[in-house]
């Protein structure tokens, strides 16, 4: 294998979504074979299927398991039952089997070390729901399943433009009461963490969002700022963590306060994802910080609206890709440059000489 080749597991999502269209016209370009070599876990068949109905040209490769996956090619791993009918934009329960069929392969490849990070084309959350998938989304899932007892933390993207959350797929009633100042602080651990190591920054500034307008309005409109959040940042900034606010909310965005932060930590899904998607979703990825293995997705959903009319646009899925690549090489350099450190050098205080000793005590 090539140094640089990265290979990537990607799942295929809902078969009735947008998912094969995108990934189809994301490697219908020969220059992205160079970046990586690419291994989705799905169906051949459905793969045809939508080439031929979008009429789209790429060409794929039929393997067995990534071990047999060729560069140069996108490859195509078998783990859906053939039966399984392509229906554009219908929410399906055969298509959400077929959708978890897929990431537990991609996700058991990954665990026998076959390939080296995971890109997961949207899924249906109501039909991929089951006794084996009772999560509220991708990252709850992986986060139980490849987390090894770390915590994830959900962060959308488009280049510098970085928002993750406090809380995720709650209920609107239930965020109150789940802040607490030790899940703020968690997250801005995982989230300061992340943006050194996965993005090479060595000093990152967040800027956290208030949950209440106006931050509260002096405890006028709520008090979660001055007993949580405010608590919270001082209790980081104390610890080495640039942390900064708590901001309102409605007019960060628009005054274009983002741009002078490595990140934003939204409190709540929309209160993050709403402005974001506004201002970046063609382009946006979803990265899930904090956990050992690098995942990225499309920031889009299935689009049932458009799924079958060839309209899609695949920006976001090959923006997952490059992100993947990216975060994974970023953790290869940070493991590299910090198992091979400098060895400690010092002046021998126990006699009269001034000579540097080189020599480090070993531990």
């Amino acid at each position: 294998m090539e140094e640089n080749k990265i290979r990537i597991g990607i799942t295929q999502g809902d078969i009735n979504g947008v998912g094969y269209e995108v990934i189809l016209k994301t490697f219908a370009d020969p220059l992205m074979f160079d970046l990586c070599t690419p291994i989705v876990y799905g169906s051949p068949k459905v793969a045809a299927y939508h080439r031929k109905s979008l009429d789209l040209s790429t060409n794929f490769s039929i393997v067995s398991s990534a071990t047999e996956a060729a560069d140069g090619r996108l490859n195509v791993v078998n783990c859906t039952n053939d039966e399984v009918k392509v229906e554009f934009s219908k929410a399906d329960a055969e298509a959400g089997k077929a959708a978890l069929d897929a990431l537990e392969k991609a996700i058991e490849e990954y665990r026998n070390g076959l390939v080296d990070v995971i890109v997961t084309a949207p899924i249906n959350k109501h039909t991929i729901h089951s006794e084996q998938f009772a999560f509220p989304g991708h990252t709850e899932y992986i986060e139980q399943r490849l987390g090894d007892g770390g915590k994830a933390l959900m962060i959308l993207m488009k280049d510098d433009f970085r928002v993750a959350l406090v809380t995720g797929h709650i209920p609107v009633s239930q965020i109150a009461p789940t802040l607490t100042k030790d899940l703020i602080k968690e997250k801005l651990t995982i989230f300061n963490r992340s943006l050194k190591q996965d993005f090479g920054i060595s000093a990152p500034r967040i800027a956290v969002f208030s949950l209440n307008p106006h931050a509260g309005d002096g405890g006028l409109l709520g008090t979660e700022e001055e007993e949580i959040i405010i608590p919270a940042l001082k209790e980081m900034n104390a610890q080495g963590v640039l942390c900064y606010g708590p901001y309102p909310a409605d007019g960060f965005m628009g005054s274009g306060n983002f741009i002078h932060f490595d990140g934003i930590l939204a409190m709540y899904h929309d209160q993050g994802l709403a402005p974001f998607k506004a201002l970046a979703m063609d382009a946006g990825v979803n990265f899930t910080a904090g956990l050992p293995v690098v995942r990225t997705s499309p920031a889009h959903g299935t689009a049932y609206d458009i799924a079958g009319k060839g309209i899609a646009s695949e920006d976001s899925f090959r923006q997952a890709i490059y992100v993947a690549i990216d975060v994974f090489r970023n953790r290869q350099r940070e493991k590299a440059a910090s198992s091979n450190p400098l060895r400690k050098q010092y002046y021998e205080k126990r006699d009269d000489s001034d000579k540097l000793k080189l020599d480090a005590e070993k531990d």
